[in-house]
């Protein structure tokens, strides 16, 4: 039987205060040993903690719906309780990969959340890294370099644990041979239209070891590039008003030229509700203008207005949300719209016609109008309109501020700087990363 230590998989993990953590099971041979490794770690430890193997049907496959009930019977034989959920919504004729994958982790968060958990341990190996790796740098993806993190923050509630990282994948199939135990082995890792597929086949052992090693380097200096541009955050940025960032203009002339980039377009992404940071080549070239001439600019659907006294960073109006019914979610990519409105429609607050709302002393009325009519409103009774609030006071309707970059995904190593921002915008705090001693990476 292969010699893999549970102790060296699971002991960094932090399980104090939870009674329950999911593991993802496909069963598959990674998963599967994740699921029985966890479980010897518990009992060898005299753990309290229960896992909850759960198994997703994406109802993509015949045979899908017989496998997740293989699984539900391997863990019952290891006295571990189960769950299936499945993916009964319609599938798209485009992008499947992709929805399957969010559907994947929306239900899996479900599963953990109503198991009374914020954790789901992933089986992601060593093998999945490197094969991440080839394909990101193939695709030319800078930040991609970083590979897979080994715990990502799923909509600010759940993280997705992965123990296996460093473990060979050939490692935990002896580990299962050695127990008699079968896996199921998915068609698809052998279809060789997937782009993985090929991948795999493309590298060899050496290769794996070498880009898994470089994953976890740039993994490491991502995590620091965070944690400088977290500083340069706190130093230079506050909020003084909602949805207007104040931004002194000394950080144009801090030494650390590549964290003082990096804090701005996390700053331009958070004000403009981006996903995705803006291009690094034009959030540098804008950070070097700062220390010269007043200027305005638009970049990341924020707008730049760099005046003698400071930097201002706000939504442009361009490209708002339409009006629409209150519901549950994200809201233009810079709130999160919680509870729920008795038929309210929520809509930018310029268009639901709100007043003037009195700037600051050191802000300019143009800005905080400009600012305020891209914050989140609805129309009362009589036509009236209200900003939204965390207060809740319009029959229910909350919009809390997100760190829009992260608000869905969060990898661990942008745990510093996504602090950093929760902090200026009034978003919730980072939840704990479940590690003992945990550093961002």
């Amino acid at each position: 039987m292969a010699d893999i230590d549970p102790a060296g998989l699971f002991s960094s993990l932090d399980l104090s205060g939870r009674r329950r953590v999911a593991v993802a099971v496909s069963g598959g041979g990674d998963s599967l040993a994740l699921l029985i490794l966890f479980r010897r770690f518990l009992e060898a430890t005299h753990s309290p903690v229960e896992p909850v193997a759960v198994t997703v049907d994406h109802r993509l496959r015949p045979e899908s719906a017989d496998e997740a009930r293989q699984v539900a019977g391997i863990a019952a034989g290891l006295g571990i309780a189960h769950r299936t959920m499945a993916w009964d919504a319609a599938k798209p004729a485009a992008g499947l990969s992709a929805a399957a994958r969010e559907a994947r982790h929306l239900l899996l968060a479900q599963a953990a959340r109503e198991a009374g958990t914020d954790i789901v341990l992933t089986g992601h190996t060593l093998d999945d890294q490197a094969e991440t790796l080839a394909m990101r740098r193939a695709r030319g993806q800078g930040r991609g370099e970083a590979g897979i993190a080994p715990a990502t923050l799923f909509d600010w509630r759940c993280w997705f644990v992965r123990p296996l990282l460093g473990t060979r994948r050939a490692a935990l199939r002896r580990f299962l041979a050695g127990l008699g135990q079968a896996w199921i082995d998915d068609p698809s890792n052998a279809n060789m239209a997937s782009e993985r597929a090929r991948t795999r086949a493309a590298l060899d052992g050496p290769g794996i070891l070498r880009l898994a090693a470089e994953a976890e380097a740039a993994g490491q200096r991502r995590a620091d590039l965070g944690v400088r541009a977290a500083a340069l955050i706190a130093a230079h940025a506050r909020m003084p008003a909602p949805g207007l960032v104040r931004l002194d203009r000394r950080i144009a002339a801090e030494p650390d030229r590549a964290a003082g980039a990096y804090a701005l377009r996390i700053l331009l992404a958070c004000t403009g509700g981006r996903e995705h940071l803006p291009d690094e080549e034009r959030a540098a070239a804008l950070l070097g203008r700062m220390d010269g001439v007043n200027f305005r600019a638009t970049l990341s659907r924020s707008v730049i207005d760099v005046r003698r006294a400071a930097v201002f960073l706000l939504r442009e109006r361009r490209g708002l949300p339409e009006p629409q019914p209150a519901a549950p979610g994200l809201w233009d990519g810079r709130y999160r719209l919680e509870g729920a409105g008795a038929g309210e429609t929520v809509m930018a607050a310029g268009e639901a016609g709100a007043g003037k709302v009195e700037a600051p002393a050191d802000v300019p009325q143009s800005l905080e109008d400009a600012a305020a009519s891209a914050r989140p409103a609805v129309r009362l009774d009589g036509g009236a309109c209200a900003f939204l609030d965390t207060a809740g006071g319009h029959s229910g309707i909350r919009a809390r501020p997100v760190v829009a970059p992260w608000a869905r995904y969060l990898p661990l190593f942008d745990a510093a700087p996504a602090a950093a921002a929760a902090a200026l915008l009034g978003a919730e705090p980072v939840p704990t990363a479940p590690f003992a001693g945990h550093n961002g990476r």
